[in-house]
């Protein structure tokens, strides 16, 4: 019963800080989308970042309220607010994102995640991801592309423009290269040659590079391990039976070359893009093997 207790009232607050800020997300939003000019959608912009932020910081407090959680951060120290990142963090549970926003809210740039250009549709949701300047992107598949030939590179032209709002305001944008949560079956289908992750896509990541290219200053090398038994769900974390969560930042310079070639249509640049996300992905599946042992 106390374990119901605890969720029920964690949902009930974040019902209650959600309903009382998106009244005034949701006008800034149609502010910004009626009102003419350039600077006024930028200030709009703000306007509704801030909004998400307070949304995401009064959420923060009441799990700090509520929850026993010990949310171990560790390399978020020197994050800047008016810089832009790429996050690149490994996958496992709905829980990531809260970890997530415990480690880099107020401390980074609110975040950007690619998204479905089918999601702009959505009642209400739709019109706060457009007002929080979420790029919408349209990918084709292969059987697609042999069949049109012709939209070849478009979906990366359609993602060029959509970023082109992220040269006045700085963005933290997060992306999960494994593409899906880590279970142990998946990995096991995979035959993955990782101990503690599945197989990372390189397409997705050399896609945002060539979208963004210089407008992004760091690399933010995210490594999330829940110490104790298995992988836990959001259920899980909203009872209070999650006791600790550890979120491991190590900042990496960009190299130009990571984001100069074409990752489509050259063989080499894309060997090399496979070569240089296996490397990182080595690195993370050994710092994940000492997180694991870490029992502070």
């Amino acid at each position: 019963m106390r374990k119901i207790a605890t969720a029920l009232s964690l949902i009930t607050l974040m019902l209650i800080n959600t309903l009382v800020l998106i009244g005034p997300m949701l006008l800034i939003a149609l502010l910004k989308l009626v009102l003419p000019g350039k600077s006024v959608k930028a200030q709009c912009s703000k306007a509704v970042m801030w909004v998400a932020e307070t949304w995401a910081e009064i959420n923060k407090a009441i799990f700090a309220l509520l929850l026993p959680t010990q949310w171990d951060i560790r390399g978020n120290e020197g994050l800047r607010r008016d810089t832009s990142y790429l996050v690149i963090s490994n996958h496992q549970s709905w829980v990531d994102i809260p970890a997530l926003v415990q480690a880099l809210n107020n401390r980074a740039p609110y975040f950007k995640f690619f998204l479905k250009q089918e999601l702009i549709w959505v009642p209400f949701l739709g019109l706060a991801f457009w007002a929080l300047d979420y790029p919408f992107m349209k990918r084709y598949s292969k059987a697609y592309l042999e069949k049109h030939p012709e939209m070849k590179g478009k979906d990366l032209e359609i993602t060029r423009r959509a970023c082109e709002k992220f040269r006045d305001l700085p963005v933290t944008v997060v992306n999960y290269l494994e593409g899906t949560r880590f279970r142990p079956e998946k990995h096991a289908r995979q035959g993955s040659p990782f101990r503690h992750l599945l197989r990372p896509k390189a397409g997705g990541v050399a896609f945002i590079l060539a979208a963004l290219g210089e407008e992004l200053d760091a690399l933010l090398d995210v490594t999330i391990v829940y110490p104790g038994n298995g992988i836990p769900g959001f259920w899980e974390l909203i009872s209070g039976q999650v006791p600790r969560v550890i979120v491991d930042i190590q900042t990496r310079e960009i190299e130009p070359e990571l984001w100069q070639g074409d990752y489509q249509n050259d063989p080499a640049f894309r060997r090399f893009m496979h070569g240089w996300v296996d490397s990182l992905w080595a690195a993370k599946d050994q710092r994940i093997e000492e997180l694991r042992a870490d029992r502070v």
